[in-house]
């Protein structure tokens, strides 16, 4: 469960970032533009953009040091407690083996 969550949090991360250079983008096509009004857009939207990328930075930062400390638990209790990890590996493997027999 936790590796979906992962998952969907880092794909959120990518399409962040995909949004950002999209914009980017958008704001050198339309930098020709004159005017006032669409100066300060402009100058709003690069500010903007940059506080997303300095969070996206942060919340990447974050998932990898979360993803770390699970790991490091995760070894920590198999090396302490090898045959409750056995066990509970089959359980799970019996529990999906189970499931995907039913289909």
């Amino acid at each position: 469960m936790n590796n979906g969550y992962q998952a969907s949090k880092e794909k959120l991360i990518e399409d962040c970032r995909v949004v950002v250079s999209d914009a980017e983008e958008l704001l050198r096509a339309t930098a020709a533009q004159a005017g006032d009004k669409a100066s300060a857009a402009r100058v709003k939207i690069q500010e903007s953009l940059q506080r997303a990328k300095s969070e996206l930075d942060k919340v990447q930062g974050v998932a990898i040091d979360k993803t770390k400390e699970t790991a490091h638990a995760a070894d920590e209790f198999v090396h302490q407690n090898p045959w409750k990890a056995a066990g509970i590996s089959a359980g799970i493997g019996l529990i999906i083996g189970l499931l995907m027999g039913r289909r």
